[in-house]
């Protein structure tokens, strides 16, 4: 297992070189002079913004600016806001409880929804119930997140009044109730994709023969499903539900903007739209790590499900 992490350790770093190059330069493609949007428009002249470029780099060539941004990187330097003139691993910080947040509840209602719906499906398969879930699926997965937003908040905010529609609440129960429609929203597409996943490595794990020997034993239907079919049915979901979570971070972008929370995708978004670079450049470079992570944790719990790949696949 050690030597697992290990590897999967060195090969983050190539790939996160490759993550911070795309990101700096593909940033610089932008239209528009940061100068002229950190002074908000107003008259100042040519010296001046002259000064503005060289105090934040921007005045040097593009490999430079490259070179030197590696450099904070790696001192653990995000670099500075533009706009807000704040750090920005402080406007991370700031926004990162709230995206945390939806992303956990959203993760969680989707498996909620998924793993027992596409058991079942699985369990009764070619029957109404199947046909249901499959159905139920292949809708969900079709509509655009924010077009699930949009139906939830005309079905239980304006028609119903059961939830709040728009901002991140006070504070415990309140933000608890400001945050299950997003969750909700995020979780749907989720668990679409999700019981199909299930439902299909269900299905395979219950046609094997040792699914007929546990049978022939006498044991409990629930106990041959759940212990014997679901344990190994485990690895693909685990697979999908991982890299799932991963683009929890980037989902949670649109779901902030169509109920207006001011989380992480928030902060990056405003930052695209005044070209402040160190934000956009930070938080991405940000996301990528914890997407790189959570997929490092899915092969530890691969190791821990299946001995098989600790040992490089050998029996």
């Amino acid at each position: 297992m050690a030597r697992l992490i290990v590897t999967r350790l060195l090969t983050l770093i190539p790939l996160m070189f490759v993550i911070t190059s795309i990101v700096f330069f593909m940033v610089r493609f932008v239209p528009g002079d940061p100068a002229r949007i950190m002074v908000g428009g107003q008259r100042i002249s040519e010296q001046n913004l002259a000064n503005i470029r060289k105090a934040y780099r921007l005045d040097q060539p593009l490999v430079t600016q490259y070179r030197l941004w590696l450099g904070d990187i790696l001192s653990g330097n995000l670099g500075r806001s533009y706009r807000q003139r704040t750090e920005v691993s402080t406007l991370i910080l700031e926004r990162l409880p709230l995206t945390a947040k939806l992303a956990g509840f959203s993760f969680l209602l989707s498996l909620l929804i998924a793993v027992p719906l596409g058991i079942v499906a699985a369990v009764h398969r070619n029957t109404w119930v199947d046909v249901a879930a499959t159905m139920f699926a292949v809708l969900v997965a079709s509509s655009p997140v924010f077009f699930t937003g949009i139906l939830l908040l005309l079905l239980f905010s304006f028609r119903l009044g059961w939830l709040p529609a728009l901002g991140a609440g006070e504070g415990g129960w309140d933000q608890v109730r400001h945050l299950l429609l997003p969750s909700l929203t995020l979780g749907l597409s989720l668990a679409a994709i999700t019981t199909r996943i299930t439902r299909s490595s269900m299905v395979e794990a219950l046609t094997q023969d040792y699914i007929e020997t546990a049978r022939a034993k006498g044991l409990p239907t629930r106990t041959v499903i759940m212990k014997h079919a679901f344990r190994n049915a485990l690895v693909p979901i685990i697979t999908v539900s991982g890299l799932l979570f991963g683009f929890l971070i980037v989902g949670t972008v649109l779901v902030e903007q169509t109920f207006g929370l001011g989380g992480l995708g928030s902060l990056l978004i405003d930052a695209v739209q005044m070209r402040d670079y160190p934000v956009v450049q930070g938080a991405t470079v940000f996301i990528a790590g914890i997407f790189i992570l959570i997929n490092l944790v899915v092969d530890i719990l691969y190791g821990i499900i299946d001995p098989r790949v600790r040992y490089g696949g050998q029996g």
